[in-house]
């Protein structure tokens, strides 16, 4: 009991600390957003975090800017994402509300340029691969990566998926490709 009011208290300080000398930075900062212990935050000019957001600890946000084109990181209201993510926006990642997000998950619009066998690939400029939009109320397991991907609204994304294509609303998916192995609406219907 006494460790739990002592953790609230430190985090209700390092959340008013936060706010007080970085949210400004941000192209908007919402009323009790809570980013714990972040690892790096580059590009928050372009970073869009709305109400009751919560980053755990060590994440790291990017949204950089590699031509005239401005990246765009949205998290929508009363969304988490965990430990350990890392979000990297080259034009635009959207994360709408009630979004839960467990630690180590990837997500990216973009991927390394590999065209040139000349030059090493960590020295390629980096290619947009596709716009991200995780739709409302969806559920991103451990160990998923995203990448240029579109996930419909009160989806599953099971631990340690890689997702790249188009996820229709209502979705349990897994693997490695992803592919859809179910339907959360004819199994609520079934459980009916």
């Amino acid at each position: 009991m006494k460790y739990s009011f002592l953790k609230r208290i430190k985090r209700f300080i390092a959340r008013y600390v936060f706010r007080l000398f970085f949210s400004k930075s941000f192209k908007f900062f919402g009323k009790k957003v809570f980013i714990e212990s972040p690892d790096i935050i580059e590009g928050e000019e372009y970073i869009s975090l709305e109400n009751n957001v919560y980053i755990g600890s060590m994440c790291w946000l990017l949204a950089y800017k590699q031509d005239n084109i401005n990246p765009v990181l949205q998290i929508g209201i009363d969304s988490t994402v965990g430990r350990f993510s890392h979000i990297v926006v080259l034009r635009s990642v959207l994360i709408e509300k009630n979004v839960a997000i467990a630690d180590k998950v990837y997500i990216s619009d973009n991927l390394h340029g590999t065209n040139d066998l000349n030059i090493p690939i960590k020295n390629q400029p980096v290619d947009f691969k596709g716009e991200v939009v995780i739709g409302e109320g969806c559920w991103i397991g451990e160990n998923v990566s995203i990448i240029g991907a579109k996930i419909g609204k009160n989806s599953i994304i099971a631990a340690g998926s890689v997702v790249s294509g188009t996820i229709p609303d209502y979705s349990i998916v897994m693997g490695n490709p992803a592919r859809v192995i179910g339907n959360r609406l004819k199994k609520a219907k079934i459980n009916d």
